[in-house]
């Protein structure tokens, strides 16, 4: 132990990736880890230079506490550079922390692109000097530590490098009370006494704030999949209600009632048993298409075919609600004003990667709707990028995606102009600022009848109605 202690006051530790994953757990580490340097490096100037300014406001990422340990630790034992190639060199401990997203086209669709990955793993062993301990901290497929061993072991053969695995299990929006009072900690190492050397130095970091039963070893395949089947059991739970929310509003049946019954089985538990308009962000779905692609790459088509399931019952939720609305219309809501309130994924955070929002505002517009669109967090600059991307995709001319555009304002929802002549409002994130919208003076400028549909679940149903308005809420009748 003492070992350990006397390497951990000479450690420097770097990241590659100035992201979601590797800002919060070099931030974090660095609370923690007082003696140890830790350094995020990435090529983006920009976004380095955001994580250096001084207006904590403008940082790259929203993430509730994130701001108050950068204001903490930055300067101190964390910093943020661009200078890749001399952290590299000077540090004992590489996290890559790089994007691995979705192949979306050719023969390895769904597979996860490691193009990132891979780059990175090349630079690291043409900058190395010295022996390294190389962690995975990205989401990588199974097996992916092989792909680094050959890497390392074709560039820098003199060189030793250490392949980890230490994936993130990251919630946006509690990502930092994740990282302090994680469930666990999964580190996967090879099993000569090299690798179970540089996995307890890397444990031992850890052990800084983490109970060591919390700490889980295992070997490199193990803790990369672990990361798959993780995301892939969470968003099976949030399908799995999903689709009884669909079976409730034909029924009679409540899915909130249903939910908690369900959810009081100790052996099932409440978490991710609320029904809304399915999961979206930069994980499950994802994740959920590389455990599909990794079935079907080793024969395993039962396995991918039960995994698609999870991903089509959560396009289907985005459907049947978007089919909700139109139907309120008689299926048309040309020159229609709705107001939509939320873009991100989810509450707590900036990012709307795959937010169910995105499809949802989309195909509203393209049957001729005019819409204005606010988010707590996410930047008009944003919106306008996913649903351009979103578009485009789908085969749309720039002409017409400008005209798409066009029907679209961002005003805020403070201001109750903004709900003059709307006949809708669709709520589609679960910010608390809009449970507390004043419902009766909005109601008084909407166009009658006026709609609510609720795809979070966030109001009392029962006292909009007593104001007028007519409601639609996901899994109820």
């Amino acid at each position: 132990m003492g070992k350990f202690n006397l390497l951990l006051k000479n450690l420097k530790i770097c990241s590659v990736g100035a992201g979601y994953v590797g800002v919060p757990t070099m931030a974090v580490f660095a609370d923690y880890c007082p003696d140890v340097e830790f350094n995020v490096v990435d090529i983006n100037k920009e976004k380095i230079d955001k994580w250096n300014s001084d207006d904590l406001s403008k940082l790259p990422i929203y993430e509730p506490g994130l701001d108050d340990i950068i204001n903490k630790v930055r300067g101190k034992n964390l910093f943020f550079s661009t200078e890749i190639e001399n952290n590299i060199r000077k540090s004992q401990i590489i996290f890559i922390s790089v994007n691995t997203p979705s192949v979306v086209t050719g023969k390895f669709e769904n597979s996860s692109d490691l193009s990132n990955f891979k780059k990175c793993a090349e630079f690291i062993a043409k900058c190395s000097e010295s022996d390294k301990i190389i962690v995975e901290k990205s989401t990588v497929p199974v097996k992916s530590a092989d792909i680094l061993k050959k890497i390392f072991k074709t560039i820098k053969p003199d060189l030793k490098f250490q392949i980890l695995s230490n994936p993130e299990f990251l919630a946006e929006g509690s990502a930092i009370d994740n990282l302090r009072f994680p469930d666990r900690v999964l580190i996967g190492s090879d099993k000569d006494t090299s690798s179970i050397f540089a996995r307890d130095l890397l444990v031992n970091v850890y052990k800084n704030w983490i109970p060591k039963q919390k700490i889980i070893t295992t070997n490199l395949y193990s803790s990369e999949l672990s990361k798959l089947v993780s995301n892939a059991f969470l968003a099976q739970r949030i399908s799995s209600i999903n689709s009884i929310s669909a079976l409730c509003e034909v029924t009679g049946a409540d899915i909130s009632e249903i939910a908690k019954a369900v959810g009081a089985d100790s052996r099932i538990g409440g978490k991710y048993l609320k029904s809304s308009i399915g999961f979206g962000g930069s994980c499950l779905k994802k994740d959920l298409l590389n455990l599909i692609y990794l079935s079907n790459y080793y024969g395993l088509k039962e396995v991918a075919d039960y995994w698609l399931g999870v991903l089509k019952i959560n396009q289907f939720q985005s459907k049947r609600f978007i089919n909700k609305i139109l139907k309120c219309f008689n299926g048309n809501v040309n020159n229609k004003h709705i107001n939509i309130l939320g873009w991100a994924f989810k509450q707590n955070t900036d990012d709307s990667r795959d937010s169910p929002s995105i499809a949802i505002a989309a195909h509203l517009i393209t049957k001729g709707a005019i819409l204005n669109i606010h988010d707590v967090k996410v930047s008009k600059f944003n919106i306008i990028s996913d649903l351009s991307s979103f578009w485009k995709n789908k085969g749309f001319c720039s002409e017409k995606v400008s005209e798409f555009l066009d029907r679209i304002t961002f005003k805020k929802t403070n201001d109750i102009d903004t709900f003059n002549n709307s006949s809708a409002i669709v709520i589609l994130t679960e910010w608390k600022e809009y449970k507390v919208l004043n419902f009766n003076k909005i109601y008084a400028v909407m166009s009658k009848p006026s709609f609510i549909f609720d795809g979070r679940k966030i109001l009392n149903k029962s006292k909009l109605k007593s104001i007028g308005y007519k409601c639609f809420e996901i899994g109820k009748n």
